[in-house]
């Protein structure tokens, strides 16, 4: 499966969000900051994962469709893209 230009895009864009608020968590934790605020910051960053990977496997979904309707074999079938899909559920 390839991501189409656009997903593609979105979904570096939510990795280096996630990527920048890592380093904010890691920062936090070093300077002692209560551990409150660190776990709602990886409760952000755990959603902004899910939110790339969820991307990904609708691309993968549309990718599907898009080839069983022009008669083509889809590169992933429905069932490997639903076990993708219930890994990050």
């Amino acid at each position: 499966m390839e991501i189409d230009g656009d997903a593609l895009t979105d979904v570096v864009k939510r990795l280096r969000r996630a990527e920048g608020q890592i380093r904010g968590i890691i920062t936090m934790l070093e300077s002692g900051r209560d551990c409150a605020d660190v776990v709602t910051q990886l409760a952000a960053v755990s959603k902004a994962l899910d939110r790339a990977g969820f991307k990904i496997i609708a691309t993968g979904l549309r990718q599907c469709v898009t080839a069983e309707r022009d008669g083509a074999e889809p590169s992933l079938d429905v069932a490997r893209l639903e076990k993708l899909f219930l890994s990050l559920a």
